[in-house]
């Protein structure tokens, strides 16, 4: 693997207000994410002396930094491309509406499942609609390194960690999670969805 690097948000810091502050997005981009990238470097800095050089290293802790903060950094990355400026009555196009009802017997039920897994998140996680061979599914993500259902494809991911949402709405998630529909990128959505 490459060493990775924070990406550029696709707005401004204040582009997400009033559902995201710009004091928070700010922090989580450039100090909870950046933790993410500079925790990947370093467990690949780790295993890459490991194979040049040889040695003794704690494989097993390596590969479990890699694998969380490699995760959070991918699982980042996606959240911000998924986002945009608040809109009302937010909602995607017919076409992607359609295949999200087709799959959870309605619009509304889709929404209201999706909600309820991000409120329910034990601690701290995301909730995650992902694309697998058989459909879509909504998913939690409690941990980064216990990432998905296997062979998944991330399709809209909600970062429920304290750290997204507690400057604007303290202990509140599901009020933040209600808000944020209101940033959702559906365009975006729907081209991760293919």
């Amino acid at each position: 693997m490459k060493t990775v690097s924070l990406p550029d948000l696709p707005y401004d810091y204040k582009a997400l207000e009033p559902v995201i502050s710009a004091e928070t997005l700010r922090r989580h981009h450039d100090k909870h994410h950046l933790a993410y990238v500079n925790g990947t470097n370093a467990a690949l800095e780790k295993l890459n002396k490991y194979q040049s050089e040889g040695g003794e290293i704690d494989i097993k802790a390596v590969l479990r930094d890699l694998s969380f903060n490699y995760n959070g950094h991918k699982l980042h990355d996606i959240f911000w491309k998924i986002m945009r400026p608040p809109q009302e009555n937010n909602e995607p196009n017919d076409r992607l509406k359609s295949i999200l009802a087709a799959e959870f017997a309605s619009w509304e039920s889709f929404m209201k499942e999706f909600s309820a897994a991000a409120v329910a998140v034990e601690g701290s996680g995301w909730a995650m609609l992902s694309k697998t061979a058989d459909g879509l599914a909504i998913n939690q993500v409690e941990k980064h390194n216990a990432l998905c259902l296997a062979g998944s494809q991330a399709i809209l991911v909600l970062d429920v960690w304290e750290h997204a949402y507690y400057l604007d709405y303290q202990n509140d998630r599901k009020t933040y999670v209600e808000k944020w529909w209101q940033v959702v990128n559906w365009e975006e959505v729907a081209k991760r969805l293919g």
